[in-house]
This record gives structure tokens, sequence and C-alpha cells, in this order.
């Protein structure tokens, strides 16, 4: 029999934290943040007395860092969310849960009497999450896990309602526009953007790490040649898994970190070259050494075509490959994150979010939206195509997304580089563009649907001279250094990720039939 103790409703003075860490609205945001960073919090509470006014969080960090403002001129006033939603200290925690998952919060002061007592986090309820029965909170879980926080991280997120995602505390189209992937990819492992010299020596450290090893290499042709018509997606998942066992990778829980972020560069660097060689020889062409000399994007084409390729085009590929580092939690990362905190060993974690990229519905629309727009062909055929495909439910790849409801930062960023190289397709998107926003209007009142990164990603390949099938492998080649980032998160901080579901069969224990 349950006793007291067990019976008893969990409130939220059972798990607030307390004291909270406070600042004034007139202290300057370089104050705010030096308190945020000794003190290890994710938020500070402004407050007048003991009188809450407003909190400022890491989200408003990262907006005022990227609106350039001098930290010792601005004031917490400025930057604060003044007047937040706050909870009792007597509200039982599920409903402290359902309040932050709704809302989108991570912190939520706990107010009684108008006096600030205590703050409540995601991680707090989702701390008590672990030890409740699946049943108290299944009702707040949608399907799909829509809006739901899992997890913590520092490695980037995406503000769906606004069209902002970031890496780390950068704008991720800002850096699309002004760095290289180089410089991404320095930024993701090391936790900060690279001086020149930290460039050249991150480069120099893993241009040699893109070579196949030989053994493998010498593999290659006939696993490639048991699949001329597989996805070299598909043969990428055998070969990574080749690399990871001819190196020794062993359980990411029974290595060191350094140990296993030297596996993840490994595996960064050569995943381009594995793809770019199984394409060339499924085509009967010899696989190209990559060239320590050229830089990430310029390599990557060279080893597909053979030739250096020019430079605007190397540009709108580095572009494109920067804007698809990282997502938060897509279905591949996520996947690349439970794998890992099984303990298994990094190329298990990445061949594994290699299968969930795989899928149409996450990363294989870039060809599709460009095979639409050769089925409508030209702008006379727009309307009735689109509307057609619209009535008759089926999907407009290159259109709509789970987070953004409004323009995806990615597709926008895209546009411009489509714009900047030229070609037939650029005018023919734009114009296919509106009049599908137009038609989706009219036939999906009050669902705002949006081109994605997908969209002018096909355009800008194409322009390229990439390959449709290779589209998606291609966003692999960038998605595996988010991949790589988010598997070294995991494994510092790890915990067996072991979520419970909802039974809705029939209710058990039924009697057993007897044979007939």
């Amino acid at each position: 029999m349950a006793g007291p103790e067990t019976d008893k409703t969990r409130t939220v003075a059972d798990i607030m934290s307390r004291p909270v860490v406070t600042v004034s609205p007139d202290d300057k945001m370089a104050e705010a943040a030096a308190t945020m960073r000794e003190r290890r919090v994710g938020s500070v509470v402004a407050v007048d007395g003991n009188r809450p006014l407003g909190i400022l969080t890491e989200r408003d960090l990262i907006k005022f860092t990227a609106a350039g403002t001098a930290p010792t001129a601005a004031t917490v006033s400025e930057w604060m969310t003044e007047a937040p939603d706050s909870v009792g200290p007597d509200v039982d925690v599920s409903t402290a849960f359902a309040s932050l998952s709704e809302h989108g919060y991570r912190h939520i002061p706990v107010v009684d009497g108008g006096e600030l007592v205590g703050i409540v986090s995601m991680r707090d309820l989702m701390r008590i999450a672990q030890i409740q029965p699946a049943e108290h909170l299944a009702h707040e879980i949608p399907r799909g896990l829509e809006g739901v926080i899992v997890a913590e991280t520092d490695i980037g997120d995406v503000r769906g309602l606004e069209g902002f995602y970031h890496y780390r505390q950068y704008n991720a189209v800002d850096l699309a526009e002004h760095r290289t992937i180089e410089d991404v990819w320095h930024l993701m492992f090391e936790g900060h953007l690279p001086s020149l010299a930290e460039r050249a020596a991150f480069m120099a450290k893993v241009a040699p790490l893109r070579e196949i090893p030989a053994p493998v290499l010498a593999v290659l042709p006939p696993i490639a040649n048991v699949g001329t018509s597989a996805p070299p997606l598909d043969m990428l998942r055998t070969t990574l898994s080749l690399i990871g066992a001819h190196l020794g990778f062993r359980p990411s829980l029974d290595i060191e970190t350094d140990e296993l972020r030297a596996q993840a560069l490994r595996v960064c660097a050569v995943v381009p070259t594995l793809l770019t060689s199984i394409h060339r020889i499924q085509h009967g062409l010899e696989p190209i050494a990559p060239d320590p000399e050229l830089a990430y994007a310029s390599n990557y084409l060279y080893m597909l075509h053979g030739e250096v390729p020019p430079a605007d085009h190397a540009r709108a590929v580095e572009q494109y490959l920067i804007s698809t580092v990282d997502h938060g939690f897509n279905a591949s990362t996520f996947t690349a994150r439970i794998i890992t905190s099984t303990g298994a060993d990094l190329a298990a974690a990445v061949v594994g979010a290699i299968g969930a990229l795989s899928g149409p519905l996450h990363g294989g629309a870039p060809s599709r939206a460009l095979d639409m727009l050769d089925s409508i062909g030209t702008l006379d055929n727009a309307e009735p195509w689109l509307r057609a495909a619209v009535e008759r439910g089926d999907r407009l790849m290159g259109f709509g997304h789970r987070v953004y409801k409004t323009d995806d930062p990615r597709s926008v960023m895209l546009r411009g580089v489509a714009e900047r190289l030229g070609g037939p397709n650029v005018e023919l998107a734009e114009q296919i563009e509106a009049k599908a926003i137009e038609v989706l209007a009219e036939l999906k009142p009050g669902r705002k649907l949006y081109t994605n990164v997908e969209f002018y990603a096909g355009i800008v390949m194409d322009r390229c001279g990439l390959p449709r099938e290779m589209f998606t492998p291609t966003f692999a080649s960038s998605r595996v250094i988010g991949w790589c980032a988010h598997i070294l998160e995991q494994a510092a901080d790890n915990r067996l990720i072991r979520p419970s579901a909802q039974y809705v069969g029939p209710p058990p224990p039924q009697p057993l039939p007897e044979l007939a």
C-alpha cells in the first residue's frame, strides 16, 4: 500500500531553485551576462527589492549579441521580458510543465504574494518527469513530440515563430553570409569562432583526415557496385561503419573526451570523400583523392567533378553547407543523441543519423522540389498544377516546415544566392513560389506555408553542377558536423534517453486463449 509520501502530489515548491539569482533593471548587460556565466544559470530575474519586474534569459543575450549593441551601455531593462508569467509555489508540477511547454519557456519565476520565492526550469520539471508514472504526464505530450523539450543544449536553437535560428550565440544566416564552413565547424566543436591563425591551424589539422583509409578504399568498388542504383547516402551507411571498424572506434562510454573528439573530426572530414567516391564509382569513374590545398567546399566539388570549381560555385555551395550544419533537435540529430546515450560508438550514432536523414520527410526534399518545378514547366501551368495538387492532398515539396511558421531564413538566404548565380530556373522558381503561396492561402486558409530550405537549395545545387542524386548526400556532408557536435555534447553529460509510451491497446491482462 502506498505511503503518504508516494500519495503526495509534487508541487513547484518541492523542486524550485532558491535563492534566485537576481539583478537590477539598471544593471548593464555586460554585468548581467557575467553574473549568468559565474553562477552557471540560464536566466536572472530583475527585481525591485524582492518584487520581480522582468526576466533575462540566454535567448535574450543571443538577441542582444546579434544586435551588436555595446554591452557596457545597454541596461537589463532594455532587453528583459517585462512582467513575466509566473507560477505559485503550490502549483502541481504537471501544471507548471504544461505552462512551460505551451509557451516555449525554459525558466519561470515562482511568486507568492507578489514576492519572488524561487525559479523553476524545464530541467527541474524533466527531472521530476523521469520518476513520475508516464500516465501522469502523457496527456501533455503531443504526437511527434512537437514542442516538447527533451534536453538542454548550448549548440544552437530554432525559433520558428520568429524565423530565426542560430549556432552557439551567432545568427546562422550571418555565419553563412560572412564566414567559411571551416569557421563554423570550429565554432561547433570548440565553442568559439576562430581567428585567422586558428582557422589556418584547424584547416591544416583536418585536411589529411579527408583521406579514406587504404583498406576501406580498396573495398569501395565492390560495395558501390553491389547497388549501382542505390542512393549514395545508403552506401555511406555501410562505408562509414567500415571506417569505424577499421579505426577501432570503441563505445563512447569507454573512451575519453579527447579521443571521441578526434574520432568526430575524422568522420566529418572523410564523409565528403566517401560520398563523392561512391558517386563516381557508381558512374564508372575513378575516385578522386582530396586536394589538401583546397578549402572544404572547393574540394568537395573537385572530388565530384575532377576540376577545381569556379569561385562563385564553391562559395554558393559553401553557403548552403553552412546553412544546414545544424537545426535544433531534428529527427537525425535526435537519433544521433539517442544512440550516443546508450554509450555506442560514434560511427554507430552517425550511421543512425544518416538513416533518419534518408527519409523524404527529413532530408530528401531538395531533388523532389526541383522535380516539381520540372513538372510545372511554365508559369502558365503553375496555378492549375498547384491547385490540382493541393486539392488532391499532395504535399508541395519545398513548402512548409514543422517548426517555422513564417519565412524559413535558410530559404530567404538561398534565394539570394540563387539570384546571384542566375540561370533559367531562378525566375521561374520565384514566380512559382509566389503562386504557390497564393494558392495555399486560398485553399488552406489559416495555415501559414512558406518555402523551406529545400526549395531554393535545389536551384542552387543544380546551378553549381551537383546531380540530383547528390543533393541529400551534400546535405549530409555538412549536417554530420552538427551531428558530431551533439554526440560530443551528449557524451559529456550523458543520461540514457528512455521515454515511455502511452499504451492504447486492449486492457491487460486478458486470459490466454485455448489452443485449438
